[in-house]
């Protein structure tokens, strides 16, 4: 029997079935050892030597693992092919004692395989070509856990000392935070300008379209040179009357080529754009879609595609598109990413002919745009006709342009297009009548059109993964757990899909720009990850990188612990404990108030006082679902909610609804909830969060109803709708306690419903 080790489990079920009953897969359940969580784990004396240890959580695993290997004749170590999979096999030699102790030979034959695909083929292709674990990929892995060990261990207690307890900041993670404050800070220092445009509909017999102007008495109009609603109306008046003809007109075909394949940049991006997937979510999906044996191996830089893909796919676009879309040769792509590296494929189907048929609808998403995308890429360039046409009044003294399009053959486009981001604006392209030089058209109307200058947009996933990776920071294995990281850290929060920089995440970011400008430092980062590939191409000794980081960073911390005083500011508040001006702290919630004189005195701030005070006036009945007791107003992770004032001897808590100022109609109706009937109020969907309005007693009460309901009337009709045509019923959960705790609630929130504390 031969053992055959990956990462996962359903890899590990895919790669069964390939191989017959001389083989046993099993999975190691990701790493199965790693530096300590209670030290820094590093030998910084001694060449920064690493003391591995085997985390509880894979202790049971190992055990496993080492009995399975006993019994083997031989283990097969079949972890991804990247550097994080590379460093996993060579732990797993050391976690299960293959290769022998001290100068004693391993017990058992070692191979390593690697494969870009979980198919049959590649499978029983690797069988056939083992080689041995690639140390050069090992000590790159081990040289970027380790200097991200030695950058946070040595941060984040110093953030700890400076600011407040629990922060964290990290060689790629502080950079992401960076860009954010960036751009945040460049949005609120943005002037908005006012200028205006000029559009003229002309017509041609009956057939009408629409020019802007583009000069004035010879001179070029830019995009600022119409600046007031007044000289605008003076133009539109001087334009009036005239007499106009077409003057030039230009026709030419552009081809339009197609997008490369995805790598795990373009991939993440493009999810973002299309299918408003979040990074980490992208990653979670793919994993599953690779470990299922649907697609190849999903982090990777490359554009390149394997000869028998490129084979397949000039078939299947036949087949699916007809002939005249096939490439007489493939087409070949360079990769324009800063530091590539791995010569893997792109990320594609590992059979062009599955269309679909997902079960799971966010695999089926993702997998056709993938199957779209690969497509494309192989496909014909798309033709188009492009026309612009020059009119001008009889005196010459006005110029107005008209662009249009014709898509003359659509090639690629007939599968997929790429999506674009929100700053990139293109001129809006129409469909022409046919004009030649000389032809008389009618002016209609002229359109003036006030407009103003926007800042630069916020970042979204799409925006800030694709800036990471132009400016060569992090690698396709940190995109996805940077952006979870920076979040889970409260530096930055999403609203609308959107990065904004947190008042700690500002606090943070000037602290380690201002005196510790390198760990931020864009180009520095960027130069870290180049000298990672020198390690992993055997040109350069890791030890002697960390070295030449380690100890300037070292010396330079120790200065900065003694110059940096404690962040801490004073408000205007008296402590009611001894009566002097409370300090401002940051706590897990936010800031809070503190006693000078350190006694467990804290008040919220005092515009958190006013809001809570607002929330008490309109939660004043509010009456505790568990022991009928009155409420107060309380603060959690996920905001403001309701507690009972008896805590912690009764630990009821709820939500602070938007009340209509209706009882549910339907709980009006059953008897056991007559007296204690639900209100009617709004709640959001998922997705865009279009409101709804239900009772608050869900999921016992399941009525609901789309419009707000302005009187009882509408109520009722609401409700004889809800009768008549009720929505699936949802089962009721068996809770076997009483007591409905934070989770409970927060339970109740799904799916409908808004996260709650």
């Amino acid at each position: 029997m031969q053992l055959v080790i990956v990462e996962s489990p359903t890899k590990a079920k895919t790669i069964a079935k390939f191989l017959g009953s001389d083989y046993t897969v099993e999975s190691s359940y990701g790493h199965v050892r790693d530096l300590p969580k209670s030290k820094l784990g590093i030998d910084v004396e001694h060449g920064f030597e690493p003391q591995y240890v085997i985390p509880k959580k894979a202790a049971d695993q190992v055990a496993e693992l080492k009995r399975l290997a006993k019994k083997a004749d031989a283990v097969i170590l079949a972890t991804d092919e990247d550097r994080e999979g590379e460093a996993i096999a060579w732990h797993l030699t050391h976690a299960l004692e293959l290769a022998g102790k001290g100068k004693k030979a391993g017990p058992k034959p070692i191979s390593r395989i690697v494969f870009h695909e979980i198919t049959k083929p590649a499978i029983l292709e690797a069988l056939q070509n083992p080689r041995s674990i690639d140390l050069k990929l090992v000590d790159a892995q081990q040289a970027r856990r380790i200097l991200d060990r030695l950058v946070g261990y040595g941060l984040s207690p110093f953030l700890w000392r400076k600011v407040r307890y629990g922060l964290s900041a990290g060689r790629v993670q502080s950079v992401a935070v960076r860009l954010v404050v960036e751009r945040e800070r460049e949005i609120q220092k943005f002037d908005r300008q006012e200028y205006w445009t000029i559009e003229g509909k002309f017509a041609k017999k009956d057939t009408a379209f629409t020019a802007r102007l583009t000069s004035q008495g010879g001179v070029s109009l830019g995009k600022m040179d119409i600046k007031s609603g007044t000289e605008a109306e003076r133009i539109k008046a001087a334009l009036e009357g005239r007499q106009w003809k077409v003057t030039e007109v230009t026709v030419k075909d552009v081809n339009r080529h197609p997008a490369p394949p995805f790598t795990t940049s373009t991939l993440q991006q493009e999810a973002s754009r299309k299918l408003g997937f979040s990074a980490k979510q992208t990653m979670v999906i793919a994993q599953k879609l690779y470990e299922q044996g649907h697609i190849t191996y999903m982090r990777t830089d490359s554009v390149n595609l394997a000869a028998s893909a490129l084979a397949q796919a000039r078939e299947v676009i036949t087949k699916e598109f007809g002939a005249r879309y096939a490439l007489e040769s493939p087409r070949s792509y360079q990769t324009r990413s800063k530091g590539a590296q791995e010569a893997h494929e792109a990320i594609r189907p590992t059979n062009l002919a599955m269309i679909g048929g997902f079960k799971d609808r966010g695999q089926g998403r993702l997998y056709d745009m993938i199957w779209k995308r690969t497509m494309a890429c192989q496909m014909q360039s798309a033709l188009m006709e492009q026309t612009a046409v020059d009119i001008k009044d009889a005196k010459e003294e006005f110029t107005f342009r008209a662009n249009g399009q014709v898509v003359k053959f659509d090639g690629f486009i007939r599968a997929y297009t790429e999506g674009r981001d929100e700053d990139i604006e293109d001129e809006v392209e129409g469909v022409l009548p046919p004009l030649a030089e000389g032809d008389t058209v009618a002016l209609k109307e002229v359109l003036p059109a006030q407009h103003v200058t926007e800042p630069p947009p916020r970042y979204t996933d799409a925006t800030l993964v694709k800036t990471l990776e132009q400016n060569g920071v992090g690698r396709p294995s940190t995109y996805a757990p940077t952006l979870s990281t920076i979040q889970e850290r409260g530096y930055v929060e999403k609203t609308e899909k959107r990065y904004q920089p947190t008042e700690i995440g500002f606090l943070v970011n000037d602290i380690l720009v201002e005196h510790f400008p390198e760990i931020v430092d864009i180009n520095f980062t960027s130069h870290i990850e180049e000298e990672f590939d020198e390690i992993a191409a055997g040109k350069v000794e890791w030890p002697k990188v960390i070295g030449e980081f380690y100890h300037p960073f070292k010396t330079h911390l120790a200065h900065k612990e003694k110059e940096v005083e404690k962040q801490v500011e004073i408000s205007d508040t008296p402590c009611p404990h001894c009566g002097n001006p409370m300090l401002i702290k940051f706590g897990r919630m936010g800031k809070f108030l503190a006693c000078p004189e350190g006694a467990k005195v804290t008040l919220p701030m005092p515009e958190e006082q006013a809001e809570i005070k607002a929330l008490e006036e309109k939660t004043r009945d509010e009456r505790c679902p568990i022991c009928g007791g009155p409420m107060i107003v309380r603060r959690g992770r996920f905001g403001y909610f309701l507690g009972c004032s008896r805590y912690p001897e009764c630990k009821g808590i709820s939500k602070i609804w938007n009340k209509t100022g209706f009882k549910c109609p339907h709980c009006l109706t059953v008897p056991e909830r007559k007296e204690r009937p639900g209100d009617i109020v709004e709640k959001k969907g998922r997705g865009r969060g279009k409101p709804f309005y239900a009772c608050t007693r869900w999921p016992d009460c399941t009525f609901v109803m789309n419009k707000r309901p302005e009187s009882e009337e509408e109520l009722q009709k609401g409700y004889e709708d809800w009768k008549a045509n009720p929505p699936g019923t949802k089962k009721k959960p068996t809770a076997k306690r009483t007591i409905r705790s934070k989770q409970a609630i927060k339970k109740e929130s799904e799916p409908e419903q808004e996260e709650v504390s």
